[in-house]
């Protein structure tokens, strides 16, 4: 049997059963009361009305069992692309099901943007209105359901999902749930993954405005996200929540004209700071304050995104770099996934701070690092030792080998007043022998804790005794140990070098 002849038949059956209603209604609800509503119930006819208003209604909500698959394909798929300006290639795998309301289900779909497929999607459901099933073209797509996707974002479509939040959302949800980003770099490699537990867009009538709400997880760490765009005002208000690392992250930015300002706000243990903003197409600058009133920490940067290069200054009051070189920092960490290691990127990075945190005997900190051609190094970079001694970081490089992350690089140590420096040493004084520099060859493995020592000169002049003794060095977690053990090994090395 034909499409069309399948309707005329639907439709014939159905106006006898709705004439036969009509009929019932008729002759019993009409001069309905009080009194002989109890009778109208007790009597079969109502029986046969309620049966035969449940099959009418039934039968209503399977109309779109009898279109033609291709057809509904095509308008589904039209309206899903005016709706949201998204758009959907189906596979043949088509299902329509009324329970527990309308909707049709799709498998192993795709989204696609300038002929790139940037999603995979196993599970979509489509929900449609209630109203107006009895014809194809009146069908409307309500409700959109994204089930286990995977989404491949690159530098053209990274912005997919603030563009979606620019259509009308007034009747309608669409949400993608225990799906995947995939974020690659210009090389097609993953950066990372951002995991999508749950993600919801809907509009909100009281403030006339669309908003994304997301339960999220990257590296392991869970947040939840939540937008909100405000053309009202050329808007958007965006707030990033890790309760787990008691963090959060809001956003204001106004994206009126070509030149868009913005601020952002930083919450980490009641402490706020600030970051104000501004950028186009070409170039991003920002400035970072501690906090708002009496900073300890500033930064400031630059960012040209054509060609890419950016350069970044920072002046803080004590910089806490024992907690940054810790084997689970973050950007320890972050170094690991060798996504730094990008030969477009150029980066260029300065802090300067008058001492170092949990260690106030380390003043006038110049850290520098730089990324070129997919290299990071920290050259150039000085501190003193008080007014004992300076030191500089030259010939460096970090880089990871079988997924340990490394720092190699030469020290230059020039002395100016080493009896202090054998007073803290408690060396003693048959072996205090005047040094004015020392120059050595260093690799620091940030997961063993553990630096080994090597080409090791004092005043110009090498000795391999000293070297074997300085071999390698173990740090461990306990402070007051790693102290005394460090001066015992310095000291049996200046007693092998005085011999």
């Amino acid at each position: 049997m034909t499409n069309k002849f399948k309707h005329i038949f639907f439709f014939k059956i159905f106006k006898k059963i709705e004439h036969f209603i009509i009929r019932l209604l008729k002759k019993n609800l009409n001069n309905l009361n009080f009194n002989n509503l109890s009778n109208l119930i007790k009597s079969n006819n109502f029986l046969i009305i309620f049966v035969a208003l449940t099959i009418i209604f039934l039968s209503y909500l399977s109309i779109p069992h009898t279109y033609n698959k291709i057809e509904i394909r095509n308008e589904l798929k039209n309206q899903l692309f005016e709706k949201f300006g998204t758009n959907f290639i189906f596979s043949k795998k088509f299902n329509y099901n009324f329970f527990p309301r309308p909707h049709f289900t799709i498998n192993d779909s795709l989204i696609v943007k300038n002929n790139k497929n940037i999603s995979e999607i196993k599970n979509l459901k489509i929900f449609v209105s209630l109203e107006s099933l009895f014809s194809l073209k009146k069908i409307k797509v309500n409700d959109v359901v994204l089930k286990n996707a995977n989404f491949n974002f690159d530098i053209e479509n990274h912005n997919f999902f603030i563009k979606l939040l620019d259509n009308n959302f007034s009747n309608s949800i669409f949400k993608i749930i225990n799906s995947n980003i995939f974020y690659h770099n210009t090389q097609n490699e993953v950066l990372f993954i951002d995991k999508i537990i749950k993600m919801k867009y809907y509009y909100d009538p009281n403030y006339l405005q669309n908003i994304i709400i997301s339960k999220n997880k990257i590296f392991n760490i869970p947040y939840t996200y939540e937008l909100i765009d405000n053309k009202k005002i050329d808007t958007i208000f965006s707030k990033i929540n890790l309760k787990s690392l008691r963090a959060q992250i809001e956003n204001e930015l106004n994206y009126e004209g070509d030149l868009k300002k913005g601020s952002l706000s930083f919450i980490f243990n009641q402490n706020k700071s600030k970051v104000i903003y501004e950028f186009n197409d070409n170039y991003l600058t920002f400035k970072f304050f501690e906090k708002l009133t009496n900073s300890n920490f500033t930064y400031e940067g630059n960012v040209n995104f054509n060609p890419f290069y950016s350069n970044f200054k920072g002046q803080a009051e004590k910089i806490k770099i024992f907690s940054l070189l810790n084997s689970n920092a973050f950007l320890i960490q972050l170094l690991k996934t060798e996504i730094l290691n990008d030969k477009n990127l150029n980066i260029d990075f300065n802090l300067k701070a008058n001492q170092v945190d949990r260690n106030h005997s380390l003043i006038n900190v110049d850290l520098n690092s730089k990324i070129h051609e997919g290299l990071v190094d920290i050259n150039n970079t000085k501190f003193n030792w008080k007014s004992f001694a300076n030191f500089e970081i030259l010939d460096s490089l970090i880089y990871v080998s079988e997924n340990q992350l490394f720092l190699e690089g030469k020290f230059i140590i020039n002395i100016s007043n080493p009896q202090e420096i054998y007073k803290f040493l408690l060396t003693p004084k048959k072996y205090r022998k005047k040094i004015n520099n020392i120059e050595l060859s260093f690799n620091y493995n940030f997961d063993q804790q553990m630096m080994s020592l090597s080409d090791v000169k004092i005043n110009n002049l090498l000795n391999q005794n000293m070297n074997n003794i300085l071999k390698n060095l173990i740090f461990k977690n306990d402070k007051l140990q790693n102290k005394i053990y460090f001066k015992n090994i310095i000291n049996k090395a200046i007693k092998s070098y005085v011999g």
